[in-house]
């Protein structure tokens, strides 16, 4: 008869809380560190329990050197999270031109939307991040997609008040 002893729980209970230390990693952006990882065998696409991964977190955070090092490691740019949402589309949210460019630099799709999500524009859209509404289409992705919702990127920053972006946007309706 095999008796569970507490070893196992005590083992899993070290991987979670080393696993919450590398999320903060990310999201504090110690690129030096998640490096040094990453060359130990850390997974560069690692995903928490919502989904998002080490590359969402660093790059929604702000995070440059933290996403160039998982980026260079192998870190998927349009892998997406459990709310649809990619590291693109979270740095477009948050007005990350830096990180916007960088992630367009290596690969992430301008125009891709997840199942049920928005496209990056859509969010820069929505949120009047101008600069990154102009370097997303200079990719050359279509202005008039539309969300799963049927909202083009002009819909939403018009009803999201988003005056800069929506007025832009209307001279690219053509």
């Amino acid at each position: 008869m095999n008796i569970p002893t507490a070893q196992p729980a005590a083992a899993s209970q070290e991987y979670i809380e080393f696993a919450q230390e590398v999320f903060q990693l990310a999201r504090a952006g110690d690129a030096l560190t998640l490096s040094r990882l990453l060359q130990k065998g850390l997974p560069p696409n690692m995903s928490n329990h919502k989904g998002d991964t080490l590359l969402m977190l660093a790059a929604y955070h702000g995070q440059v050197e933290a996403t160039k090092v998982l980026l260079e490691a192998g870190a998927e740019p349009d892998r997406y999270n459990d709310m649809a949402q990619t590291p693109l589309g979270g740095a477009a949210f948050k007005g990350y031109q830096g990180i916007v460019e960088l992630l367009l630099s290596h690969g992430a799709q301008a125009g891709f939307a997840p199942p049920g999500g928005k496209t990056p524009l859509m969010f820069a859209a929505m949120f009047n991040r101008l600069e990154i509404v102009k370097a997303l289409l200079a990719q050359g992705i279509d202005v008039h997609a539309t969300s799963s919702d049927g909202l083009s990127a002009l819909d939403l920053a018009q009803s999201m008040g988003a005056a800069d972006t929506a007025a832009y946007l209307e001279t690219r309706r053509l």
